[in-house]
């Protein structure tokens, strides 16, 4: 395969995962600030932090007010990662990359883009923003059944799954980051009913409240949480499912075209180390340490990936 036509399907499933995935760090940040018992903003500076905006946000905004994050996350041209842009790169990369797709594919990713051209097209008000969070996701994920239900499991399939896994990985670690970025308000409240409530809120953000319910039954703790969202490998948002999927669909090609890479010894040294902790060990050293730490190995990846499979070229 072309370089340039591996790396437009890389790119269009990267930037179709972060449409939902911010809508998905929004909700965590619209739930976490209802219950802020203090109704501070200091959550919504958290989430323009967490996504490495605040030099962009604070060149137009002088405080974190939550309808001026919501506008800067879903369509402000000062954002160039705004929901409303990566759609727009979306889409752009499919129809570079058009005769690759199947005609399902291409329509859920056209479709998409027109619906959230009208739903964003004037900033949401906070009464409509659950309902355009959800309709981001929900399209999203209708492009992703198409994936699923009519490409061939080939290397065109595989490149798309490892822009999405990636993306995803990153976007997972950035919202547990949310809870940890700013710190509760003392320590003392680290494991008080406000602590628990706010690490419910993340989970239900990553779809995982029911999943995370069946296996660990009524018992709510950050640590169990923190596990399910960062080890456990059967929860498909997990860190683990997505360097584990990331090393599958690269094994893949490198079998597909009998050559081995750097990009895949660095991603068996992910899961090496993801494989090598407990959330103990993870806690002890600091939660908001390990995911800065696997954010910055998550983007040598992308970076390597690149230029092992020539995305320029």
């Amino acid at each position: 395969m072309l370089g340039k036509t591996a790396g437009g399907l890389y790119w269009m499933f990267r930037h179709l995962e972060r449409c939902e995935n911010t809508a998905r760090l929004l909700e965590a940040g619209f739930r976490i600030a209802l219950t802020r018992p203090d109704g501070s903003n200091d959550d919504w500076g958290s989430v323009i932090d967490t996504v490495g905006a605040r030099a962009a946000y604070m060149e137009h905004h002088d405080q974190f007010d939550q309808a001026e994050v919501v506008n800067f996350l879903l369509r402000d041209p000062a954002n160039p990662s705004n929901v409303m842009s990566a759609i727009d790169s979306a889409r752009n990369n499919a129809r570079l990359v058009r005769t690759a797709l199947s005609r399902e594919v291409w329509e859920a990713t056209n479709e998409c883009w027109m619906q959230l051209k009208t739903a964003l097209a004037k900033p949401v008000p906070d009464r409509d923003l659950p309902e355009v969070l959800g309709l981001i996701r929900q399209l999203s994920g209708q492009v992703r059944g198409a994936l699923h239900g009519t490409m061939l499991r080939n290397d065109i399939f595989n490149f798309a799954r490892i822009g999405t896994f990636l993306e995803r990985a990153d976007n997972t670690a950035r919202i547990l980051d949310v809870k940890y970025y700013v710190l509760l308000p003392s320590i003392s409240q680290i494991g008080s009913s406000l602590d628990n409530v706010q690490w419910e809120n993340i989970l239900r953000s990553v779809g995982g409240q029911r999943s995370f319910r069946w296996i660990n039954g009524t018992e709510v703790s950050s640590h169990g949480i923190a596990n399910f969202l960062i080890l456990d490998s059967r929860m498909p948002r997990s860190l683990a499912f997505c360097v584990n999927k990331l090393q599958s669909n690269l094994s893949y090609l490198e079998r597909e075209y009998d050559l081995r890479h750097p990009c895949h010894d660095m991603v068996q040294s992910m899961l090496g180390r993801l494989s090598a902790h407990s959330i103990d060990q993870i806690f002890e050293n600091g939660l908001h340490e390990f995911i800065l730490a696997f954010l910055s190995e998550s983007a040598a990846v992308g970076n390597e990936i690149e230029r092992n499979y020539r995305f320029q070229e």
